[in-house]
């Protein structure tokens, strides 16, 4: 054999290996994992190790001791500031939403022929919680609507889990922020698709179960059956007198109006605020005295007795829509430009002794026998914190950058979201005591409702731990991000969008035909994931010709021609695949390197 350094035609066994890599790399596209040579055969989902580069406190002398605390006292006002305002971006966000899809919304629930379906009430659920951005004002409207005797209990149940299912939307627009790394974005990504897989698995299970028990309906009645309650005080909004201060200068709603147009009653006004209480005046002749109170039933107010609102569109001539898609833009501006600036903060924050230390107080276990009891204690976290700041949005929308960066692995933040879903609950059934005596029991029932279907989705999808089928879904569409950034956004559109829109038009034309249509593809989508399963792990149970799918078109067995598709339209390939790091180009541009690597 001649040598290849004398000009022999024998390859070199490194362009060999080059080969053998692209090769592999096709193969990986076509079953969807991530694309990445990973540093030693490394997990991408461990949590990586963020080091330390500055010199240790004792090191320091004392001007430089004086400068870290300063530094560090201003990196945790920045990191505070950032979150204070993310929230209220956060806030605005719901409502620009709102103004743009509460009309649509109340339309939507007026059909009851329509609502009769489960299917088209599952996804008029998330079609209207994404529409207002708020799980809270969707199952308000649902309230109403069942005690104004225009919904029954039954027809609600299906509506509720859609109000569910939707209100995970937040976490995955929050996860886009941090695209631009590829491995923040897979865990950003994953994280955010744990909540709303569970959701979805959780509605696609209890939604048969409850059309022919009605388990849900019989177990909340018999839950409110045995309790007698009584009209109490609203639950404290912590988070909404924090915010109240930036939020109510820039808009402020009259969510009656919201519910309203469910229920038939209400005008063509504007939903933003323009009166906010009216002056403490009594009329001539009327000798008791009201102090600040509003004695309207008493006395006469004239519209000149008004108080207007002090807000920036309180006088405006803008319509709704317009004022929505300002606050639109307005906030997912700010609400992106804070995250960008918390997750630099939590970078140059969370370093070594500290990261280290925050790593083992979030994802410690409890000690042996009793390991097992981590899982569930971290459940009860998530409840009382979202409890606290009440808001699930706000909650799972700040797991997820610390997903990104590291701090929090997965198998935590599980549990942490699931938590979030029972701490929600708890909140709405406070505010359903809060409700009006003639809304009292149909407030309470839903709330109900609401506990126990999220309650029976940890049953399902946590007791059991192989089951926990969300966490290797969600890892998998993280995988599959970290290489097609676009995935995220199809993911983001099919899911809480158009596959919504497809069920909701379809039920339109009748039940028989939602059956006809869905139920073949959903027929055929399950046969796929279960021989694609069985190739991974019994190939031997399959017929030869389906032991792969490469008999398959390319375009169907792989993302590759789709990828080119997308980065030859996308501008400025911000849609394509992110860009290989220094020293991973430097290992696929070297055929020696990649000779020594093990495959």
């Amino acid at each position: 054999m001649s040598n290849p350094l004398t000009g022999g035609q024998v390859p070199h066994p490194a362009l060999d290996m080059v080969d053998l890599v692209d090769q592999s790399l096709g193969n990986a596209g076509a079953s969807g994992s991530a694309l990445a040579l990973e540093e030693g055969g490394t997990d991408p989902w461990a949590l990586p190790q963020l080091k330390d580069t500055g010199q240790s406190w004792r090191e320091l002398s004392m001007t430089g001791r004086v400068c870290w605390l300063v530094v560090g006292f201003l990196k945790a006002c920045g990191l505070l500031g950032n979150l204070y305002l993310f929230i209220c971006s956060l806030d605005i966000l719901g409502s620009a939403f709102q103004l743009l899809g509460s009309r649509v919304a109340g339309d939507i629930f007026k059909d009851s022929l329509v609502l009769a379906n489960p299917v088209a009430g599952l996804v008029i659920g998330v079609l209207v919680t994404v529409l207002v951005q708020s799980s809270s004002t969707s199952s308000s409207i649902v309230v109403t609507m069942v005690a104004s005797k225009l919904l029954t209990i039954q027809v609600s149940v299906p509506i509720i889990m859609g109000v569910n299912v939707g209100t995970s939307i937040t976490s995955t627009l929050v996860s886009m922020a941090q695209s631009g790394d590829r491995d923040e974005f897979r865990r950003a990504f994953g994280g955010s698709a744990v909540h709303g897989i569970f959701n979805w698995l959780t509605a696609l299970i209890l939604l048969p179960l409850e059309s022919a028990a009605a388990v849900l309906e019989r177990l909340s009645a018999l839950a409110l059956g045995a309790t007698s309650l009584q009209p109490g005080a609203r639950a404290p909004d912590i988070l909404k007198v924090l915010t109240k201060p930036i939020t109510h200068l820039i808009v402020q709603l009259d969510t009656d109006l919201i519910t309203g147009g469910a229920t038939g009653k209400a005008n063509h006004s504007s939903l933003m605020k323009r009166w906010c209480g009216t002056r403490a005046q009594t009329t001539k002749g009327n000798s008791s005295a009201c102090g600040a109170a509003r004695c309207l039933e008493r006395n006469s107010t004239a519209p000149e007795d008004k108080l207007p609102c002090h807000h920036l569109f309180s006088g405006t001539a803008l319509t709704d829509l317009a004022v929505g898609l300002i606050l639109l833009a307005a906030s997912l501006l700010v609400l992106c430009t804070c995250l960008v600036l918390i997750v630099k903060l939590l970078n140059s924050v969370l370093r070594g002794r500290i990261t280290q230390a925050v790593r083992t107080i979030i994802n410690a276990d409890v000690p042996f026998p009793f390991g097992w009891l981590s899982g569930y204690l971290a459940i009860l976290v998530g409840a009382g914190l979202t409890f606290v700041v009440q808001s699930s949005s706000v909650f799972t929308a700040a797991i997820v950058p610390l997903m990104g960066v590291g701090v929090i692995s997965m198998e935590r933040a599980y549990p942490l979201f699931l938590g979030s879903n029972i701490g929600t609950t708890t909140t709405a059934l406070l505010a359903a005591l809060a409700s009006p005596s003639d809304m009292l029991l149909s407030a309470i029932q839903v709330a109900l409702i609401h506990f126990f279907f999220n309650l029976a989705g940890i049953l399902l999808w946590y007791t059991v731990p192989a089951l926990r089928l969300p966490i290797p879904m969600a890892k998998y569409f993280g995988d599959l991000t970290a290489r097609y950034r676009w995935v995220a956004i199809v993911y983001l559109l099919l899911t809480f969008l158009l596959l919504p829109l497809a069920a909701f038009g379809l039920s339109l034309a009748g039940g028989g035909m939602l059956a006809m249509v869905g139920g073949p593809l959903v027929g055929l989508l399950l046969l796929v994931v279960l021989v694609s399963v069985l190739q991974q792990h019994r190939p031997a149970w399959l017929p030869h010709c389906l032991r792969s799918w490469a008999w398959l078109p390319r375009w169907l067995r792989s993302l590759e021609p789709w990828d080119g598709l997308v980065t030859h339209c996308c501008p400025c390939q911000a849609c394509g695949a992110p860009h290989a790091s220094s020293k991973e180009a430097h290992c696929y541009e070297n055929p020696e390197v990649l000779a020594s690597q093990h495959l």
